[in-house]
C-alpha cells in the first residue's frame, strides 16, 4: 500500500485525462498563469542564476554528508524535548503516527500539506483506524471533500473551477448551501467549516520543507496561514519528512527562502514562513514527533547520476512549463509526484523494475523547460533519458526489441541490408499510393496517423555507386537516388 504506485501504465491514464476539455481548459490557465508570473519574479533578480548554482551546491552539499547531518538533527531535536522515529518504509511511518494518535485516543487530526503523508497514503490508514485526518489547506480540503486526489504539488485542485468547487462546498461543508462562486465566499466557508476543528483539535500532522541539523529546527512554508494554526494550537505535533531536507545549518536556508517562493507561487517572500525547535513549555504544543521517512531514498543517493533529484524543494516550478503534464494533468502520472519531477522521482523511489512507474519516463518531450524553471537545477532532461534506459534492461522482450534487434542483423554485413533493401521494395507494392505510403499496417500504423513515408527508390544508393564505378550509366541521371526521408 503506498501512494507511489502508478494505478496503470502512463499512456493509458493520460488518456483518459486529456479527453477531458474543462480539465485541460483549468490546467492551461492555471500554469499559463503561474508561469508568467515566476518569470516577472525571477527577472526582478539580477543574481537568478547565481541564487540557483548556490541552492545547487547547499543541497549537494547535504547529500554527500547525509548520514551525519541526519545523525546530529536527531540529537538537537532530542536535546529541545522532541522524539524521533526513523521510518524504513511507508509503513512504518503509518504505524509510528497511528500509534501516536491512538495513545492520545484522538478520534479526529488536523494536517498542514504534506506530500510525504500523501506519499505514505496515511489518511487511508488513519480511517482504517477510526481516526479521521483533516484537510487544512484548501485546496487539499477541496481534494477530500470530493474523494479526488491531488493533480499538483502547490496547488492540489488545479483541475478544478470555482462553478465546481461552489457545488461541493454547498454539497458538503455543514452549514452551508446557498454559496455562490465568489472565491473570497468560498474561502470564507472554508474559514468557518476549519476554524472549529483548529480549536477543538488535540492533534495535528505536518510535512517538512527543511530542517536544519545543528539546531533541531524544522521549517514549514505556505500560502494560507492554517499550517500556522495547525503547528501552534494542537497539544501534539507529528511531523514527517524525507531523509533528504536536511540542511546543515541556519545559514543554509536564507537561498531557499529566496528561490522557492519565487519558483512556487511567484512571490517575493512567502506569507507564512513557520519555524520551531523541539518543544517549549507552555507554548505551543507540549509533544513533538518527528518521523524521518526514508522509503527509497537511499536507493536513489546510491545511484551517482540519479542523485541529483533529491535536491527537488518541491516548488512545482517544473510541472507549470511542462507541455505534457499541462495536456495531460497531474492524475495521468498514477502518482502524489506528478510532472517532470515526478517521472524521474517516482520510478526512482519504486525501483526501475516496476512496470508502470519506469513508463514514467516516457512522458516527456525533452524539451529542457523543466531545467531552467528548475530552482536547484536538477537536471530533469538528462535523468529522464538515464532512467529511460535503466527500463530498457528491466523490460522483457518487446515487439520493439525484436525489431531493433532485426535492424542490428540486417545491417551488421553489407549483403544482408542490401538483401533487406530489395525486399522492401518489394514488399512495399501494395501501401504504396500516388508516390506515397499513407498507412502501415499493425504496430507501424502509428507513423502514418500524422504524416506520409517515401517509398523505397527503384535504385538504391549502393547499386548507383556500384554501377557507377562499372562505367554504366544508370537510367534515370547521373545523380545518386534520393535518401529515403
Amino acid at each position: 500500500m503506498s501512494g507511489l504506485h502508478p494505478a496503470q501504465p502512463f499512456p493509458e491514464a493520460a488518456r483518459e485525462q486529456v479527453n477531458q476539455p474543462q480539465l485541460r481548459a483549468n490546467l492551461r490557465k492555471v500554469t499559463h498563469t503561474i508561469r508568467e508570473k515566476r518569470l516577472r519574479a525571477t527577472q526582478e533578480l539580477p543574481h537568478w542564476e547565481e541564487l540557483r548554482q548556490l541552492g545547487e551546491a547547499t543541497k549537494d552539499a547535504s547529500l554527500a554528508d547525509l548520514s551525519n547531518r541526519l545523525l546530529t538533527l536527531e540529537a538537537s531535536v532530542k536535546a529541545r524535548g522532541g522524539q524521533v522515529h526513523w521510518a524504513r518504509d511507508a509503513a512504518e511511518a503509518r504505524e509510528i503516527v497511528t500509534r501516536i494518535a491512538l495513545a492520545h485516543q484522538v478520534q479526529e487530526l488536523i494536517k498542514v500539506k504534506s506530500i510525504t503523508s500523501d506519499e505514505i497514503e496515511l489518511n487511508k490508514a488513519l480511517d482504517a483506524h477510526g481516526v479521521h485526518a483533516i484537510e487544512t489547506d484548501l485546496a487539499e480540503l477541496i481534494v477530500q471533500l470530493s474523494n479526488d486526489t491531488p493533480s499538483h504539488i502547490l496547488v492540489p485542485a488545479i483541475h478544478r473551477n470555482r462553478a465546481e468547487i461552489q457545488a461541493l462546498f454547498n454539497a458538503e461543508l455543514p452549514g452551508e448551501g446557498h454559496l455562490s462562486d465568489d472565491p473570497a465566499e468560498l474561502a470564507g466557508a472554508a474559514r468557518r467549516y476549519l476554524r472549529h476543528k483548529f480549536l477543538t483539535t488535540k492533534m495535528a500532522v505536518s510535512g517538512g520543507n527543511f530542517a536544519i541539523a545543528k539546531t533541531g529546527t524544522v521549517c514549514v512554508v505556505e500560502s494560507e496561514g492554517n499550517g500556522r494554526m495547525c503547528l501552534t494550537l494542537p497539544e501534539v505535533l507529528v511531523s514527517i519528512m524525507g531523509i533528504e531536507k536536511v540542511l546543515d545549518r541556519f545559514e543554509d536556508i536564507s537561498v531557499f527562502m529566496e528561490l522557492l517562493p519565487r519558483s512556487s507561487t511567484a512571490e517575493r517572500m512567502n506569507p507564512y514562513t513557520s519555524f520551531w525547535s523541539g518543544v517549549t513549555p507552555g507554548d505551543g504544543p507540549q509533544e513533538f514527533h518527528l518521523i524521518l521517512l526514508d522509503n527509497g531514498r537511499t536507493d536513489v543517493l546510491a545511484d551517482d547520476f540519479g542523485r541529483q533529484t533529491l535536491r527537488c524543494i518541491r516548488c512545482s516550478a517544473c510541472l507549470n512549463v511542462c507541455p505534457v503534464y499541462e495536456r495531460a494533468g497531474g492524475h495521468a502520472y498514477g502518482s502524489v509526484y506528478p510532472g517532470p519531477i515526478g517521472a524521474i522521482l517516482t520510478p526512482q523511489l519504486l525501483g526501475m523494475h516496476d512496470q508502470n512507474a519506469n513508463t514514467l519516463p516516457g512522458a516527456s518531450s525533452l524539451c529542457g523547460a523543466c531545467f531552467d524553471a528548475c530552482p536547484v537545477r536538477i537536471n530533469i532532461p538528462q535523468v529522464l533519458i538515464y532512467l529511460r534506459g535503466e527500463a530498457a534492461q528491466h523490460k522483457g522482450p518487446t515487439l520493439e526489441a525484436l525489431a531493433m534487434h532485426g535492424m542490428r542483423l540486417a545491417m551488421s554485413e553489407g549483403w544482408r541490408f542490401e538483401g533487406a533493401v530489395r525486399l522492401a521494395r518489394f514488399g512495399q507494392g501494395p501501401l504504396v499510393h500516388n508516390g506515397k505510403i499513407t498507412a502501415l499496417p499493425g504496430l507501424l500504423g502509428g507513423w502514418t496517423q500524422s504524416r506520409d513515408l517515401n517509398p523505397f527508390p527503384p535504385q538504391s544508393f549502393r547499386e548507383w555507386w556500384r554501377q557507377r564505378g562499372q562505367g554504366q550509366t544508370p537510367e534515370v541521371d547521373a545523380a545518386p537516388p534520393q535518401a529515403v526521408q
